[in-house]
């Protein structure tokens, strides 16, 4: 029999999918003539179809020796090292495809496939649209468009792409749910919630899409339906604690404890796996190496890093060039604590630029903002990419994160390099677990010294508290009286004015025992849920104590609420997430604050505040510690007032309202900062 022979028969035997005797059958072939490039070729065919790619590559290598310009070979050969994840030789293999069948629309879409997986979603767009101009119908290359323009924050043009491909084919589950996530980039909560749901009608075990309209509902505040998708998307991807750790965070913004103590031990025992987010552990877990690593799992899988960039001159410039980024500068509490830092800056010396990725909000805060920079870019409109080219296009020298991964934050304007130095600063509360970030700026307290090892950032030291404020924010001239507030005119009124996902069965097992120990007291918090005052209603009466007792606080504006503090004895802390800003806003209106310091920054900071403002003695390092001192200082009303005496007395003579040694200590670490990176690397 002669190789054609066998050849022909191996290709009938691959029709009828009998593949092991397909494959038998062309090795007969080349056996006969080990130089029969089409007979190669279909081995490789065969042994792709068995899975077996490795193989299949070898095969078709062979088929290229004999027939380098096979356009089909290559093609075929490409597919296989993209099922191989061999990327970088799949785009290589499909250029050579196309340069020999420059309308192989399919070779189009799978070179965009893999430059998707290089993170080169510029370069994949251009195929993928390549594509669509030789077949405008081609379904997949519509989706992948639309993955390309996300990644490219183009979220807008996203949905559209989606839109087309889920015209074209009503049954997509992946382009239904893709789009329910561009929308919700372009924060249209409602629409999105839609697509998710038609994608869970297509594919009702697609449990990122149960995530991700958790995240949606969550967003249209839809509490229990948020947990109960969020619970679903868990059981069906039990790898993926993503979901977990948002359903817990949710659970505690409404103060539903009951699987708190199971969702921690997951998130503790589930450190390898995929997608915690690190924000949202905090309150679960006090830990600083399982934040670490929290942290640096979320990082390496959300975020890919640029090479770092040169300084732009080889000695210190007149000015340093400093670029502060968030998405809060507004009515909010990060411009709250970094306005006045922002007027103050020398800038003789530096030269302040602000970038705005948040809300246009033209409020008297943004005012002072644009008014306290030398330049002010309001870039909402503008992708990750494109904000850091503009920061690098400024000669931006050292770029500050004001937004870590809390909230509408953007690492990607960061890991794409905005400039030669970047830093971790204020508003998340912890490493990034990443290399993209030079610095983080702590105090002594928060980190110590031994802790460093938990941070992927090097730890720069500020010399009193790492945290800063508004040395001019005044308190209303309005006075409060306990009775309009709904307190008790006598008794001791305990405060907690946290945000409620901080609290937790341990501080609230403290606070109901205080109350039980002294009559007539009361605890008074800053809610205005109706399901978290319900849930902590119950949580009292589990306790022993009349709901009653607790006192819930609404919002008022900023003066009024530090007005208003005067009426409350004590405040109260939280454990493992501290009181932060609001420690700050209690101090500052002269009500003491009782705190227990844990093992992770979140835990820390409001001991941080203390010792800076000379109160050391209100730090405790024990839940029984804790304990007894609120309650000497409730029941001792001299001890009470000699500690706020001391509080109001150390208000100006202490660093923790010094604005101006706080701006100061920025800038000296600024100046060392570049010096290092002159020296060497940062």
């Amino acid at each position: 029999m002669t190789p054609e022979i066998f050849h022909n028969q191996a290709m009938a035997l691959a029709q009828q999918k009998r593949l092991a005797e397909a494959v038998a059958a062309f090795d007969q072939a080349l056996r006969l003539n080990p130089a029969y490039g089409e007979a190669h070729h279909g081995r490789g065919v065969v042994m792709h179809m068995l899975g077996r790619t490795e193989d299949a590559i070898a095969s078709y290598e062979r088929a290229l020796r004999v027939r380098p310009d096979n356009a089909d070979t290559l093609y075929n050969r490409g597919n296989a090292l993209l099922q191989s994840r061999r990327m970088e030789e799949a785009v290589d293999s499909f250029d050579r495809a196309l340069r020999f069948a420059p309308g192989n629309a399919q070779a189009l879409l799978n070179r965009g496939y893999a430059l998707m997986h290089l993170d080169k979603p510029d370069q994949a767009l251009g195929s993928f649209e390549k594509a669509l101009r030789l077949r405008p119908g081609l379904v997949d290359a519509h989706y992948n468009r639309g993955m390309a323009l996300a990644a490219l924050d183009r979220p807008q043009e996203a949905v559209t792409s989606y839109d087309t491909a889920s015209q074209l084919a009503p049954d997509h589950a992946g382009a239904w749910h893709e789009r329910g996530v561009a929308l919700m980039t372009l924060k249209r909560p409602e629409e999105a919630l839609a697509s998710f749901d038609k994608a869970l009608q297509l594919r009702p075990d697609f449990a990122e899409a149960f995530y991700n309209r958790g995240v949606a509902l969550a967003a249209l505040k839809q509490v229990e339906q948020a947990v109960a998708s969020l619970t679903r998307a868990s059981h069906l991807k039990p790898g993926n604690l993503a979901a977990l750790s948002l359903r817990a965070f949710i659970q505690a913004t409404v103060c539903d404890w009951r699987s708190r103590a199971q969702d921690a031990l997951l998130l503790q025992r589930g450190l390898h796996l995929e997608g915690a987010e690190p924000w949202a552990a905090f309150a679960l877990d006090a830990d600083p190496a399982n934040l670490l690593a929290r942290a640096r799992k979320w990082t390496a899988t959300h975020h890919t890093a640029a090479p770092a960039l040169a300084l732009g001159a080889a000695a210190r410039p007149a000015k340093l060039r400093i670029g502060y980024f968030s998405a809060n500068l507004h009515d909010h509490p990060v411009m709250h604590n970094m306005a006045r830092v922002f007027e103050k800056h020398d800038k003789s010396r530096f030269e302040i630029h602000l970038f705005s990725f948040g809300a246009d909000i033209q409020d008297e805060m943004r005012r002072r903002a644009v008014d306290a920079a030398d330049r002010f870019h309001d870039v909402r409109a503008m992708n990750d990419a494109g904000i850091a080219a503009l920061a690098r296009e400024m000669g931006i020298d050292i770029a500050i994160d004001l937004m870590g991964y809390t909230k509408d934050s953007r690492p990607d304007i960061f890991a794409r390099r905005a400039a030669p130095i970047q830093v971790n600063y204020l508003g998340f509360a912890g490493t990034m677990g990443t290399d993209f970030m030079d610095y983080i700026l702590a105090d002594r307290w928060v980190v110590p010294e031994a802790d460093q090892r938990f941070f992927a950032e090097k730890v720069f030291y500020l010399p009193h508290s790492y945290f800063t404020t508004d040395d001019r924010r005044a308190a209303s001239d309005r006075v409060f009286t306990r009775r309009e507030l709904g307190l008790p005119e006598d008794g001791v009124v305990f405060c907690s004015f946290n945000n409620s996902y901080k609290f937790s069965p341990a501080e609230f097992d403290v606070w109901m025992r205080l109350l039980s120990r002294i009559e007539g007291s009361v605890l008074w918090l800053r809610l205005d849920d109706e399901r978290a005052k319900a849930n902590l209603g119950r949580e009292a009466e589990a306790r022993g104590i009349d709901r009653s007792r607790l006192v819930f606080a609404g919002r008022l504006p900023l003066g009024e609420h530090f007005a208003r503090h005067r009426c409350a004895d004590l405040f109260l802390d939280t454990f493992n997430y501290n009181a932060h800003c609001t420690a700050f806003d209690a101090l500052w209106a002269g009500l003491p604050l009782v705190t227990l310091s844990g093992r992770s920054w979140p835990s820390r900071v409001a001991g941080s505040q203390l010792h800076a403002i000379g109160l050391s003695e209100l730090v405790t390092q024990s839940t029984e510690a804790y304990e007894q001192l609120a309650f000497d200082l409730a029941t001792d009303p001299a001890r009470l007032a000699a500690v706020k005496a001391k509080l109001e007395a150390n208000r100006w003579t202490t660093p923790l309202f010094d604005t101006d040694g706080m701006t100061r200590a920025f800038e000296t670490a600024y100046d060392e900062m570049y010096e290092r990176r002159l020296r060497g690397p940062a």
